[in-house]
């Protein structure tokens, strides 16, 4: 009998636990929903001129393999869009003085990238406590987006940081906001 009641007590205690931590990836999936939304109005609002700066177009590269969500556990997934993230707000930040657009919604786009972040930091860290750790693939993918993302800076010096770049820079994080938005559904 005694043991029957502690079997119970056992499940009901990894039932919570399973809720609690489904309740907080969910919590996680939301905040990254309505953070990346948010981003991607502000830079919706940062208007640049794209039939003027068509000569500049540049393709950046963006590694293959992160292309596909669908690959990515939920802690990987977290850690690329934490890279992502990061390498943004670093290009903004850098670069705010010598961007064309109103500072209050660069200012605004780097406080949001920031309480992103944030919130990835949380789930990164539950993993790493759980002690999962990166595969030799998953280093490798981190490293092509990260020399993508200096790609995108070199490109902004070498351009100057002329309006044209920064058009076709706009135009290219957009895009990795929509592919942000993907890989959060792989929470």
């Amino acid at each position: 009998m005694a043991s029957r009641c502690v079997l119970q007590i056992a499940l009901l205690l990894s039932f919570t636990t399973s809720l609690s931590l489904s309740y907080n990836l969910l919590q996680l999936q939301q905040q990254q929903h309505s953070s990346t939304l948010a981003c991607l109005e502000l830079l919706k609002q940062m208007k640049g001129k794209p039939d003027y700066c068509l000569k500049d177009r540049m393709d950046f590269r963006f590694p293959e393999e992160i292309k596909q969500p669908q690959q990515f556990q939920k802690e990987k997934a977290a850690l690329v869009i934490h890279e992502m993230l990061q390498n943004i707000f670093g290009i903004f930040r850098k670069n705010v003085p010598n961007t064309m657009w109103n500072e209050t919604i660069v200012e605004n786009l780097l406080v949001e990238l920031h309480q992103q972040m944030g919130h990835l930091k949380s789930a990164i860290l539950q993993e790493v406590l759980e002690g999962k750790t990166l595969t030799a693939e998953d280093t490798t993918a981190i490293l092509r987006l990260k020399s993508y993302y200096w790609r995108i800076r070199r490109y902004l010096n070498a351009k100057r940081n002329s309006i044209c770049a920064w058009t076709v820079v706009r135009v290219e994080l957009l895009r990795n906001f929509s592919l942000i938005d993907r890989l959060t559904d792989c929470f």
